[in-house]
């Protein structure tokens, strides 16, 4: 078996692939064709996107899409709509207004903010499973998948590398890894990943997490911030307040089979206290594990993730 790998800018991040097959080139040239095209249809910032057609049409008519961006829409919706979420996919009108992470990021006026907390309940999202048609029922509502997209696309591209007979395979999307089959580089063919230090430069880890057939999926205040008037703020917003959320969180991690699962708990937890957050990890399911670094810098984990842990 051959092995490859490769780096793309995509996505606002650096995206590294990575696989083990007979030809190897050819997967890699077809992965990096599928991210380019979900990019083009799933960005919120992307004009000419599917997903912003959608959001053209709030409030006017619903919009017929293609079925694996209305997947990922329904599963945006359910979990933003389950009890004690903090992921919203109706957030887009908020993220475009603060603009965090872009060089025009700007602090709305609280009267702003408040008229943009009445255009982000995802229950005015509107699906229909048979007409396969999205529509967002106020004017100027938005869907921002931004919280859920690298996951779901780091899957569909392993289930890709699968299908066509890869032996191993590994795909970073910034933040977001997936693996499949034995690493190369140790004998036990597990894969180490390294989770940031939220407190010092990119490269630096505050541990390293071994996995196999795997997700890793971290999530951090320290990615993306905008300073306003002597105030930092980061990019995590609550749907309450149309503030970026309070918390004593620095970054949490989840290791779990599916990407997108990893994606949906990083968020759906964020807003909680770490102490919170791994006591429910703990009852969750043996499946979904997690770490915490709080932004006093202590570090905890779920009891089946210790094991997992690289000494």
């Amino acid at each position: 078996m051959n092995a490859e790998e490769s780096t793309i800018h995509l996505m606002g991040t650096v995206i590294k692939l990575w696989v083990q097959h007979d030809k190897p080139g050819k997967l890699l040239n077809e992965a990096k064709e599928r991210l380019i095209d979900y990019e083009k249809r799933f960005s919120a910032n992307d004009p000419n996107s599917d997903l912003m057609e959608i959001n053209r049409q709030a409030g006017k008519a619903p919009v017929r899409t293609v079925k694996d961006l209305y997947e990922l829409i329904k599963i945006g919706k359910q979990q933003s709509l389950a009890e004690g979420s903090f992921l919203n996919i109706a957030i887009g009108p908020l993220i475009q207004a603060w603009r965090v992470g872009f060089s025009d990021a700007s602090h709305p006026t609280e009267a702003r903010i408040n008229e943009l907390l009445k255009l982000i309940d995802p229950r005015d999202i509107i699906l229909n499973d048979q007409e396969q048609t999205v529509f967002l029922s106020k004017p100027k509502m938005a869907i921002d998948l931004g919280a859920l997209a690298k996951g779901y696309f780091a899957d569909r591209i392993i289930d890709y590398f699968r299908m066509e007979g890869a032996q191993a395979a590994f795909i970073d999307l910034g933040g977001n890894v997936l693996t499949f089959g034995e690493s190369p580089n140790h004998k036990d063919g597990f894969w180490r990943i390294g989770i940031q230090n939220p407190f010092l430069p990119r490269g630096n880890q505050a541990a390293i997490i071994k996995v196999k057939n795997q997700s890793v999926v971290t999530s951090g205040i320290y990615e993306r911030k905008f300073d306003w008037q002597g105030q930092t703020y980061h990019h995590i917003f609550s749907s309450k307040t149309g503030y970026p959320i309070q918390t004593d969180l620095a970054s949490l991690t989840i290791v779990s089979d599916i990407s997108l699962d990893g994606e949906i708990w990083t968020t759906r937890l964020y807003g909680k206290r770490a102490a919170e957050i791994i006591t429910f990890l703990n009852g969750l399911s043996n499946k979904i594990q997690g770490m915490v670094i709080t932004s006093d810098g202590r570090m905890a984990c779920t009891q089946g993730l210790k094991n997992q842990l690289d000494a």
